[in-house]
């Protein structure tokens, strides 16, 4: 019997399922499963992948409260886009994973080994926050690409989320995770799951579980570090030119080619600070909206999971599983930003500066009419609320027919999200007129008359609904051809269909009235596609010890065509001690129904920047507006293009598993992927800092007078490379009377990350440093030191991400790096009662700020909030309850 297991060492949270022999029961015969990456059934032993296996009886363990905590845990998963992201985003909440990198959509997630549907907003990945977490036994991730075996989209690995197969009895399970801090973020959790019946003795077994999960919002004024763009200290300065009170532009009355006048009548009074500070380059205020935006979002998830196993006979078990799942999320941005639509207040106001309301007089202004930049904050903080639904019924049939394991599935999942406006934001049309009669102030308090104006012009309900439908089914079989000297000939072969279907619906009686909104010119789209595969694979025994896994599949899409992806991988064992692995596969990427079909939403930057003909070096032209042009949140259209191309890659890897004594192991993983024809949107930052190279973007009025947008829609860049390694160990200390100790660590080393913006243009290092919109961590780990004596034990975890070179979008005497970020996790459980069990611990256990950033693609600053928390030291803890 082999002794090393091929996933290496452990995962910080789990041992991965490392044979420990001295405990083998040689009585019981080894059972052979379905292995992630692979359709021939075998011992876990015996597979040549790269897995980390999780083991949802130690998420607890971490204080991990959500499927995105836990693959924040992998090294190999880069980035972490979640409910944060959705502030002033528009991503829905979702969470996505991202292993080696290359983005949501490269990563495949599964759930038993099968699809669910993806988000509609991007339909690219599933919503993380669907998983049903109180579910889950295991989470297996095979790090390595598997085209070959579950289809286009796994190019930067797979995640198996697996469920209990069955369950026995009750059990309820409170968890609460309460910051120290003062403000929000503080999160509670219950779940209720019960079974019935035994799968081997009554032939049946039925179980559910339902699971709620919910967090406070956090807002940035709970936490200093994040609570202002403006940071002299770090040379930053990240505000809005669209204030409160709100500057104007008059056009010169005697030659509107000469300068104009630009200005606040509460300029030289100091504005209103905090929110609203003077600008230091004109007689205007700017706006610090980074004061009124949340951190942490209010969210909201409940999932239900329902399955029924029946066992046939010896041979045939079928399953019908059935899982709901809705998440919310509302976040809260600065109030709506009214400029460049048109606004002008006559000089017959009673608001114009020096009229008859006392707005302060301001030097040179004879009434002539002002165009006026205005954040009515009266309205509040633009409030949106994001729902997402996800249902998957799945009818499933397993089993060995004449010397053959199969496995055969029929599903149907619709996935559902729909964006409400729920405040703040208004009526573009009421806002002109408003000013434009002299009903609303937009210097100073209103009127009772214009309070009144403003409750009547805000937009509520629902603007933006998607839905995408997905049935699918499949089947493969799996069996021993023959025997050879060397041990069996292996063979695998199945087919997969799906018909996918997405439509996007947008309310333009009320998104058309909302340029903040971003769909204000949004129209409905749709698609629809179908996709057959057939794939085999097959394992050859070529010498003892040595053995050649090769697999082969074929995709079909209706819209885009098809490839044939091949994939080879080694497993050779020379010695007890040592295993060594290899795997060459290649893959494409069709692009997504979203990706082809998105509705063209225009929306503001995340940044603020120049208009590059109005507002040259950060000077206004004559006539211009510099309110408008100048260092100001510019319009970005974003939207699908039908004319996408795949993507291609290749991908290869090698490695090896010392176990020198059974109680230590270690792994060491070379991997290296090439990435053709990237599908994405380039980087806003890209855009605005190579004007020449872009100008052909840049989309202005006839006249040339107003930048209408920036045009940024999807499309295919150029290449992607990217290599590292991926190390860990688990070492189990010997029995002593002072109980059980393990350590473990997983960690990966990225050597190489560069891409290019556009086909055969120059490469961009990203390793290491902050590139256009994102950094690539050098080194991540996570390590584990875990004690047991019997009924106690104790975890100490370590979750380490190391420093880079910033965004450095600042003067160069202010250019830096991001310090490491280092996260220490205790834990204790109690086991002791056969009907309770207890954890508690503290997350952030030194109460660490996340270190500085001058980053300014997500509207949250002072930190990135994709690599780190801002919630500091959290206690936590877990009850369970079984009967």
């Amino acid at each position: 019997m082999r002794r090393l297991f091929a996933g290496g060492a452990a995962a910080g949270l789990a041992i991965l399922a490392l044979p420990v022999h001295s405990q083998e029961d040689p009585s019981q015969p080894m059972q052979r499963v379905e292995i992630t990456g692979s359709s021939i059934r075998r011992l876990a032993s015996e597979t040549s992948l790269p897995i980390t296996t999780l083991r949802a009886s130690d998420f607890a363990k971490q204080g991990l409260a959500t499927a995105q905590d836990v693959l924040n845990t992998i090294p190999m998963n880069q980035s972490s886009q979640g409910s944060s992201q959705s502030v002033g985003a528009g991503t829905g909440g979702r969470a996505v994973a991202d292993l080696r990198g290359l983005g949501g959509d490269k990563t495949l997630v599964l759930l038993n080994g099968r699809r669910l549907a993806n988000h509609p907003f991007f339909a690219d990945t599933i919503d993380l926050n669907i998983i049903p977490v109180a579910a889950l036994d295991r989470v297996e991730v095979l790090r390595d690409g598997a085209s070959a075996t579950y289809g286009t989209d796994a190019i930067g690995g797979v995640i198996n989320f697996i469920t209990k197969k069955s369950v026995k009895g009750a059990a309820v399970t409170f968890e609460a995770y309460e910051p120290l801090r003062t403000g929000g973020g503080a999160e509670q959790r219950l779940n209720i799951s019960g079974g019935w019946g035994d799968l081997n003795t009554d032939g049946y077994n039925m179980f559910g579980v339902v699971d709620w999960h919910q967090q406070t919002a956090l807002t940035a004024l709970d936490r200093s570090y994040a609570s202002t763009g403006i940071r002299p200290e770090f040379g930053v300065n990240r505000t809005s030119g669209t204030p409160f009170p709100a500057n104007f532009f008059a056009p010169n009355p005697i030659d509107p080619d000469l300068p104009g006048i630009t200005g606040n009548p509460y300029f030289a009074s100091g504005c209103r600070p905090p929110l609203s500070v003077p600008s230091t380059s004109s007689s205007t205020c700017r706006y610090d909206y980074t004061r009124d935006i949340d951190l942490v979002p209010k969210t909201n998830q409940l999932s239900v999971l329902a399955r029924f196993n029946r066992k046939f006979s010896a041979d045939h078990t079928g399953a019908i599983e059935f899982l709901h799942s809705r998440s919310t999320n509302e976040s809260r941005v600065a109030p709506p930003p009214m400029a460049n639509i048109g606004i002008t207040m006559p000089g017959t106001s009673p608001f114009y500066p020096g009229g008859s309301a006392g707005v302060p007089a301001f030097p040179g202004l004879t009434g002539e009419p002002l165009s006026i930049s205005w954040r009515p904050q009266e309205t509040g903080r633009r409030r949106q609320f994001d729902a997402s639904m996800s249902d998957r019924l799945l009818g499933s049939l397993e089993g060995n027919l004449n010397g053959w394991d199969y496995s055969g599935a029929i599903a149907h999942s619709v996935g559902r999200a729909n964006s409400a406006f729920t405040g703040g934001y208004v009526l573009d049309q009421r806002i002109i007129d408003g000013v434009g009669s002299g009903v609303l102030n937009p210097f100073g308090p209103q009127t009772p008359a214009g309070l009144d104006y403003l409750n009547n012009s805000l937009l509520i309900g629902r603007f933006l609904n998607a839905r995408i439908n997905s049935s699918a089914i499949d089947f493969h079989a799996s069996r021993e051809l023959m025997k050879l000297p060397a041990g069996p000939l292996s063979f695998a072969l199945g087919a997969e269909w799906r018909h996918d279907k997405a439509t996007y619906t947008v309310n333009r009686d009320l998104a058309g009235q909302a340029s903040s909104s971003g769909y204000a010119s949004a129209l409905d789209q749709s698609g629809s596609r179908n996709i057959a595969a057939v794939f085999t694979e097959v394992n050859v025994p070529i010498i003892k010890d040595l053995e050649l896994n090769a697999a082969a599949r074929y995709d079909r899409y209706s819209d885009v065509g098809g490839r044939f992806n091949p994939k080879l991988s080694l497993r050779y064992q020379p010695t007890r001690q040592l295993l060594l692995r290899s795997s060459f596969n290649k893959g494409f990427r069709a692009p997504t129904l979203f990706d082809l079909y998105a509705p063209q939403t225009v929306t503001f930057s995340s940044d603020q920047y120049n208009d590059p003909r109005l507002c040259p070096g950060g000077v206004p032209i004559p006539g211009a507006d510099p309110s408008v042009a100048c260092q100001q949140q510019q319009f970005i259209q974003q939207g699908g293009n039908p004319n996408l191309k795949p993507e291609k890659s290749r991908t290869y890897s090698i490695g090896a598993v010392f176990e020198p004594i059974p109680a230590f192991t270690a792994s060491i993983d070379y991997w290296d992927i090439r990435l053709k024809d990237q599908i994405s949107a380039l980087a806003e930052q890209t855009i605005f800092g190579d004007i020449p190279k872009y100008q052909a973007l840049f989309n202005y009025n006839a006249a040339g007078t107003r930048l209408n947008f920036v045009t940024d829609v999807t499309d295919n860049l150029g290449e992607v490379k990217t290599r590292g390694v991926d190390l860990g160990f688990l070492w189990r200390l010997p029995r002593n009377p002072w109980g059980n100790f393990t350590v473990s660590m997983d960690g990966t080393y990225v050597n190489l990350y560069d891409y290019q913006n556009e086909r055969g243009g120059p490469f961009t290092q990203n390793a290491g440093r902050y590139a256009d919109a994102t950094p690539v961590f050098r080194w991540r780990h996570n390590l584990l030191l875990s004690w047991a004596q019997g009924d106690w034990s104790v975890n100490l975890a370590n979750r380490y991400n190391s420093r880079y070179t910033d965004q450095n979008s600042v003067e160069p005497e202010f250019a830096r790096s991001v310090k490491h970020w280092s996260m220490w996790t205790l834990s204790g459980s109690y086991t002791g009662n056969k009907n309770v069990d207890f954890t508690a611990g503290v997350k952030n256990l030194f109460d660490q700020d996340p270190p500085y950033s001058n980053q300014s693609t997500t509207f949250q600053q002072g930190f990135d909030p994709r690599y780190t928390d801002p919630l500091g030291a959290t206690v936590f803890m877990r009850l369970t309850y079984k009967f």
